[in-house]
């Protein structure tokens, strides 16, 4: 079955890759002289390749995406993995990965089960990340969290009734981020491997923030305490 990235900064980055097997689109004005095979289409075929999603005159057929592995993310000192626990929005998923790769994090760690995987709609929400940023897929997190905490990590959760709130920790260390699964947030056993948790304000009537948008505050929050 063929994969296909659509979206002008995904297709444009997997370009760049080399990742993409042939080109459709509108016009060839962007892609005349790229060195690919293209074909030249109307909007409607464009939408089904899409899958009615927004490509904006280009769809690629690409190469299929290389997962990475967790060793492949280590760092000596100031790592920074994000480990999804559970998440089930494709969109979620993309949203982070491009925030990932915005704020230079180390990668970006899924299990392979009861959870939402790298698409081709994770691959236009990213906006082109996804060809930078290692996401790996491992069987279970818990060993997984355990193995890298005898690398040196160490594991912060988030969770609405935490005493300690997010930007009271020092994130001068090697760090992994879990963000739990958009419903229940992160799991038991998760949860028991974690060594800090902390909170985010909630100043509304609504108590709880899209996983994405959380994940991108807590990222951020990292970044800016280590700017410090």
């Amino acid at each position: 079955m063929s994969s296909y990235v659509y979206g002008r900064n995904s297709f444009f980055e997997a370009l760049k890759q080399g990742r993409i097997l042939k080109a459709y689109v509108l016009n060839d004005k962007e892609i005349k002289g790229k060195n690919i095979p293209y074909q030249i289409c109307e909007r409607r075929y464009l939408d089904k390749l899409a899958a009615s999603g927004n490509h904006q005159g280009f769809v690629g057929e690409v190469k299929e995406y290389k997962l990475s592995t967790v060793e492949e993310m280590i760092r000596d000192k100031n790592g920074l993995i994000i480990v999804l626990d559970g998440l089930e929005d494709v969109h979620n998923l993309g949203a982070i990965i491009r925030t990932a790769e915005c704020a230079g994090a180390d990668g970006v760690i899924y299990k392979s089960h009861n959870s939402v995987k790298v698409n081709d709609t994770v691959a236009k929400v990213a906006c082109g990340a996804l060809e930078y940023v290692k996401v790996a897929e491992v069987t279970n997190l818990v060993n997984t969290l355990k193995e890298l905490k005898k690398k040196g990590y160490w594991v912060v959760g988030s969770d609405g009734l935490a005493k300690q709130m997010y930007d009271e920790l020092d994130y001068d260390m090697n760090t992994i981020l879990i963000i739990g699964s958009e419903g229940k947030g992160m799991s038991r056993l998760v949860r028991e491997e974690c060594d800090f948790i902390v909170r985010l304000p909630m100043n509304g009537h609504i108590t709880s923030l899209n996983a994405s948008v959380a994940a991108g505050i807590l990222i951020y929050n990292i970044i800016s305490k280590r700017r410090q």
